[in-house]
């Protein structure tokens, strides 16, 4: 049996393969977004005449959410959460950017933490300089009420170096690396250690940034691609490119160990996924199972004899919905 050196094929051929599905995927994505957008409209409009839909359907949120919420999360988004909702918006009203871009939306009414009513976070999806791509994002501060701040000052920090990040490379700066914090980078790191992130806030969420990739270097890396791309179709060798790619790599992962020193909620892009293509289009599903719990549990307070009858024929039923409960 020949082996893969034996044959004519190479990693890069394959590479491009790989390519090509993603870029079906994406275009099937904008697709799905245009056909859906009208019914996630309708269903807005109906469950927006039910109390506590969202509230219920949180309660309900998968693990992969619900490992992020604590306590006095739960308490807050159970008591203040109006509405919440997903829009792909490089792509509204005809545009012509990247459907896997997000932005997730909540409303509140008046409550004891903080002052906003809306808070929304946007997540681009971008390719960095070293060819990798996910989603990027800016933190999104929170008007916390006095003594009120779930998140200990983390995210307020978090937003005061982005905006001394963003002045400074207006300015033409150079972002201060790990050996040379600014006091407001430095503050941050140590509220991080002092802190920890285990059991951090789920608003701290907000605070995620990821890779610092901008709009521009996006774009340019896009092009790259673009002509790496069409030099293999016409039979030639990207080495150059892809050599140079190797080099960026190494610099972005120096960059990435310096940036990771300052985030405050490292897997905030997996959050932002599972909440856009999971609970976002389970919502109905979610709430549907919060209500069948509901009935579960006004069953527990009846007595008599039928009580065991009842609860044999849930055991066997094979869609009993688990109720999820909080520490």
């Amino acid at each position: 049996m020949a082996t893969f050196e034996e044959t004519m094929v190479t990693y890069a051929q394959l590479a491009d393969i790989e390519r090509e599905f993603d870029d079906v995927e994406t275009e099937i994505i904008r697709q799905q977004v245009q056909l859906t957008q009208p019914l996630y409209e309708k269903r807005q409009k109906i469950v927006a005449q039910i109390p506590n839909f969202w509230p219920l359907v949180l309660e309900q949120a998968p693990a992969d959410i619900d490992e992020y919420i604590q306590p006095s999360d739960s308490a807050l988004l159970l008591n203040s959460l109006t509405s919440l909702s997903v829009s792909h918006f490089e792509i509204e009203n005809g545009g012509s950017g990247d459907p896997r871009s997000v932005s997730i939306r909540f409303e509140f009414k008046e409550n004891e933490y903080f002052e906003d009513t809306v808070i929304e976070k946007k997540f681009w999806h971008r390719r960095s300089k070293g060819n990798t791509t996910g989603l990027v994002s800016e933190p999104v501060d929170i008007k916390w009420k006095k003594g009120k701040d779930l998140t200990l000052g983390l995210l307020s920090l978090v937003k005061a170096v982005w905006d001394e990040e963003q002045a400074g490379a207006q300015n033409g700066a150079a972002v201060a690396k790990k050996d040379a914090l600014t006091p407001k980078q430095k503050a941050l790191k140590d509220k991080i250690e002092a802190v920890g992130l285990g059991g951090l806030s789920f608003f701290a969420w907000l605070g995620f940034i990821g890779r610092r990739t901008t709009a521009e270097e996006s774009r340019l890396a896009n092009e790259k691609e673009r002509a790496r791309r069409e030099l293999h179709k016409a039979g030639g060798e990207a080495t150059s490119l892809m050599d140079e790619d190797d080099e960026e790599d190494d610099e972005e992962d120096d960059e990435e160990e310096d940036e990771n020193e300052l985030e405050i909620f490292p897997e905030g892009d997996m959050l932002a996924l599972a909440i856009s293509d999971d609970l976002w289009p389970g919502a109905i599903k979610y709430f549907t199972q919060a209500q069948g719990n509901e009935d579960l549990s006004d069953l527990d307070f009846e007595s008599g004899e039928e009580d065991s009858d009842v609860e044999d024929a849930l055991d066997e039923s094979p869609d009993r919905p688990v109720k999820k409960r909080k520490a």
